[in-house]
């Protein structure tokens, strides 16, 4: 009888989480950010258009097209997010707050095609005082800024890779693949983690100091470490690195 009343409040209670959940997605700017990715893609594409034999290139569109559709990365991303996020309103209601709104602007601003190219031979180099330094480590301790840049720039750069050995199969072994991929992002997580501290201070540059308290307070919250672990596996499955396409 405890479990029949448990899987009743269970059915009940589905369609709010899911409302949530979804509101969620929305709200922290995930769709936009899948956008912006499609941006860097679409560019990625094109500088090899001019390095590579047409036939491989069209292959290479042709895979990065069908890995990376927009609603499949959504519907990935978004199915993970809900799987791992068992109570997703602490981190809406934070989102939606005057505060979250400004940081997913930010985040957004950062992500853009056009600020992308302006800063693609690096970021400028940010003062800040101690006490804002000191929030900005906090900062990086508590989000997955390396992880998740690290999915990302393998999804792009994995491209080819995964076109070349659709082409021709057995070029890379299953095992010395995974190890490929694997030091690869070991070797991305260093290469932001050392500069992280300042990549945060200007992507959040025009955040007070304590408005980035608040948001490194929600960060190292229980609620907020729930969310931001959901969402680095909600990014690892929209962008699929290392899994085959045939997969998806």
């Amino acid at each position: 009888m405890r479990r029949l009343f448990f899987l009743l409040m269970l059915f009940c209670s589905a369609p709010t989480w899911a409302d949530a959940l979804d509101q969620l997605y929305k709200v922290a700017g995930w769709p936009e950010q899948r956008a912006h990715f499609t941006d860097a893609l679409n560019a990625a594409q094109q500088r090899y258009r001019s390095s590579l034999p047409p036939a491989v290139y069209q292959t290479l569109v042709n895979n990065s097209n069908q890995r990376f559709a927009p609603q499949a990365m959504d519907k990935r991303a978004e199915a993970h997010l809900r799987q791992n996020l068992a109570n997703p309103k602490p981190a809406l209601a934070f989102f939606q707050s005057p505060l979250g709104r400004k940081i997913v602007a930010a985040e957004l601003l950062a992500t853009r095609h056009d600020q992308l190219a302006k800063n693609a031979k690096g970021l400028p180099k940010m003062e800040a005082s101690a006490t804002r330094a000191l929030l900005i480590r906090h900062l990086a301790q508590a989000l997955p800024a390396r992880e998740a840049g690290a999915e990302v720039s393998l999804a792009i750069a994995g491209v080819a890779a995964d076109s070349l050995s659709q082409m021709i199969p057995g070029l890379l072994g299953g095992g010395q693949a995974q190890g490929m991929l694997d030091g690869q992002r070991k070797r991305l997580m260093a290469q932001i983690g050392s500069d992280l501290d300042n990549t945060l201070l200007y992507v959040y540059r025009d955040l007070s100091d304590p408005e980035l308290e608040e948001f490194a307070n929600f960060a190292e919250s229980p609620d907020g470490k729930a969310y931001y672990k959901a969402a680095l596996a909600a990014i690892r499955a929209g962008l699929a690195v290392g899994q085959p396409t045939s997969d998806l």
